[in-house]
């Protein structure tokens, strides 16, 4: 049988679908989230880490040490009147 002249042969393969480019384009999709699950699962790997090393240092010494400074503070100014 002849195709007809705005017919076209159909091409077989997976990556061959649509006009052309857009294999590239799901190519360069899927490796965008191939990258974003990368990082992901990075960025959890690192979390993890964190928390079983203590995670963050507790700022509550420096809180004290704040505090101790104004009341130092104040009691001059007491002493000085």
């Amino acid at each position: 049988m002849r195709l007809k002249r705005w017919e076209s042969p159909r091409r077989e393969g997976r990556n061959d679908k649509g006009r052309g480019g857009s294999a590239r384009k799901r190519q360069l999709k899927k490796q965008r989230q191939m990258l974003r699950q990368k990082l992901k699962e990075a960025n959890q790997q690192d979390n993890k880490k964190n928390n079983q090393n203590g995670g963050d240092k507790p700022i509550f010494p420096i809180f004290l040490y704040q505090v101790r400074l104004i009341t130092y503070d104040m009691l001059a100014l007491v002493s000085n009147r």
